[in-house]
């Protein structure tokens, strides 16, 4: 199966609203693509007027939050989803469009299905409104929806025995650029579409980013915090931050620092042992719910296999003892910061107390050390001795300023707090390919792996 990226609907210059979408729906409902109109399914609308349905909930939506935007406003969204040749029948491609559907729009929001059989291969035309059905909320697109498009997708086909693509070749069209010479793509959505193609290259920054525009033909300028893109032909320039949310160069600069390669967004689970729950008494409830969750958990990991190259059992194992041993490294070390802290505290604390206690000492030192000026000075005194000692033990000849320790105490801890970043990362990446492998090696029935990391299990 193969999907393409959410594509929005917008109010387009010179139509309305509800010519905005109409001329799609028309196209996606035509009778002679979807056999006379019986491969349509609809969930919370009549397919024949959803233009005016998703338009009124629009304009209720308006009048119960107030909230309103310009021309670019979305009144829906549009998914393509399209099949092996020959793999589904035209009523299980319409079946799989609906849970897609339900799934991706948690079935908060009016949706139609339109499967057409007028090519070699079935494929699915799915419009939602982007008001949900209360009326109070709408779907916005998001950073990454091609990706959670296509996932949702592939794990679908997965669970239904379908094949999926393995290797992905990164595209992205608009709606109007898929149909041919129909219509021409805006600028601004030339330059989403350019975005999102150098975001599969996996840039560090939002400046790689920039240069693989660059490499794609465009020019970036700069006026001061603002970032403009133009592409021979156009007459102006196109600013980021006016290209919509989930492009804005916040959202763009957000996204490249969470981006993180290895772990898949829903973190994997391990299999359920549904002979051992029955033997201790699970009933056939527990049993219909254990087999559809390990379904589910295969689906994703096999994506998660597919994601990262790991097909390979050999390539799987290599990737689980890297994940542990990068994962024990930061670890280590960040008790070893830990350990430093409290060497500095401790040391800076003494310090402070042994200058302090330092004026007693001396006094009881001339006194000859009388019993009874230790009797009435013997707090300051037994301070004054368990610092010198302290000292001694570490092996100091000379004290460092108390500046100077609580400058190193920053950078040590500006050190953990970086370390400890990463081991966040380490840490849920080793999850996710530990989890990976268990579940390979019981669909294999190899004997499982032995790791010092604690596996976790959900049930």
């Amino acid at each position: 199966m193969a999907t393409t990226r959410i594509m929005p609907l917008h109010v387009g210059k010179g139509r309305k609203e509800k010519q905005a979408i109409r001329a799609t729906i028309e196209y996606v409902s035509n009778p002679q693509k979807t056999d006379g109109g019986r491969l349509i399914t609809s969930y919370q609308c009549d397919s024949r007027v959803a233009d005016c349905e998703f338009a009124l909930a629009k304009q209720q939506y308006i009048a119960r939050t107030g909230r309103r935007r310009g021309k670019d406003d979305v009144i829906a969204y549009h998914v393509r989803q399209a099949f092996v040749p020959g793999e589904v029948t035209p009523e299980e491609a319409n079946r799989l469009g609906v849970e897609f559907a339900r799934r991706f729009t948690k079935e908060n929001h009016a949706f139609i299905v339109c499967t057409h059989i007028d090519r070699a291969h079935a494929h699915n035309h799915i419009i939602w409104s982007a008001v949900d059905l209360s009326c109070t909320r709408k779907f916005r697109n998001f950073w990454g929806s091609t990706k959670a498009v296509r996932r949702l997708s592939d794990t679908i086909c997965i669970e239904n025995g379908l094949s999926v693509i393995e290797n992905p070749k990164p595209h992205g069209k608009s709606y109007s650029k898929w149909l041919g010479d129909r219509a021409v793509p805006s600028h601004r959505e030339q330059l989403r579409t350019a975005l999102d193609r150098a975001l599969l290259q996996n840039p560090d920054t939002l400046d790689s980013l920039l240069t693989l525009l660059e490499q794609d033909g465009f020019t970036v300028s700069r006026r001061g915090k603002s970032i403009s893109v133009q592409a021979a032909g156009w007459k102006k320039k196109v600013r980021l931050n006016s290209l919509g949310s989930g492009y804005t160069q916040s959202d763009l600069a957000a996204a490249l620092h969470k981006k993180t390669p290895g772990c898949s967004p829903s973190p994997l689970s391990l299999l359920v042992d549904i002979q051992a729950k029955l033997r201790q008494g699970k009933g056939p409830g527990y049993e219909r719910w254990a087999k559809v969750f390990n379904l589910k958990q295969l689906a994703q990991t096999v994506n998660y296999l597919i994601e990262n190259n790991l097909l390979d059992y050999a390539a799987l194992e290599e990737k689980a003892q890297a994940a542990c041993a990068h994962h024990s490294e930061l670890s280590g070390r960040i008790k070893a910061l830990e350990a430093r802290l409290q060497q500095i505290s401790a040391l800076r604390s003494h310090i402070i107390q042994y200058a302090k206690t330092k004026p007693v000492y001396e006094a009881y030192r001339k006194a000859g050390y009388s019993a009874k000026f230790l009797a009435a000075h013997e707090a300051e005194i037994l301070l004054h001795k368990a610092a010198k000692q302290a000292f001694d033990e570490s092996g100091l000849h000379k004290l460092p300023t108390v500046k100077a320790l609580q400058a190193e105490y920053a950078a040590v801890l500006q050190e953990k707090r970086a370390t400890y970043a990463a081991y966040r990362t380490a840490r849920d990446e080793m999850r996710c390919v530990l989890t990976a492998r268990a579940n390979v090696e019981r669909l294999l029935e190899l004997p499982p792996s032995i790791e010092k990391e604690k596996s976790h299990d959900r049930e």
